[in-house]
């Protein structure tokens, strides 16, 4: 069923319902896939400070206290993206990649690029749905609690067109 969803602002009321949706997410996604020394890392409370400090580029779709999704920016990167499993097939992830691509382009970029697992198909036969072609693999380089984490990923890119 595709929806007509509302994109808002995320709220820091909501920041343990968001971080409880992302670690559900990524243990969905990623743990089987990672490094276990990474799964290690990447506990709730981890989620929940990471949200912290980068709330601002967050948005949301879910009524408030009850997030379906949420995806966040972070200079030229689609940074984070992740839809509950109630929320997935339903347009709601098309719908936070258009609106980030949207605020990427306001904020200038004319390339973003998004990390994708190695081995995440089903995020990757997304991300090309989407109008994002894989550049290659590359070394990234996360922050963890107990510092930098170098991980090879797949990375996506997209050519934006001007913001309106």
């Amino acid at each position: 069923m595709q929806v007509s969803p509302i994109i808002r602002q995320a709220e820091t009321s909501e920041i343990d319902a968001l971080a409880q949706l992302w670690h559900a997410g990524w243990q969905d996604a990623h743990a089987a896939l990672l490094p276990a020394a990474l799964a290690r890392l990447r506990t709730l409370q981890s989620f929940a400070e990471r949200l912290q400090s980068m709330l601002a580029d967050v948005r949301v779709i879910g009524d408030f206290g009850a997030p379906l999704g949420f995806c966040a920016i972070k200079h030229d990167e689609l940074d984070q993206l992740f839809v509950a499993p109630e929320g997935r097939g339903t347009g709601m992830a098309a719908a936070l990649v258009a609106d980030a691509e949207q605020r990427l382009a306001a904020h200038g970029v004319t390339t973003a690029w998004l990390a994708c697992a190695i081995g995440n198909h089903r995020a990757a036969r997304f991300y090309e749905k989407c109008g994002w072609a894989l550049a290659g693999t590359v070394v990234n380089r996360l922050d963890t609690v107990e510092g930098p984490f170098d991980l090879e990923i797949w990375r996506y890119e997209k050519t934006l067109p001007p913001a309106a």
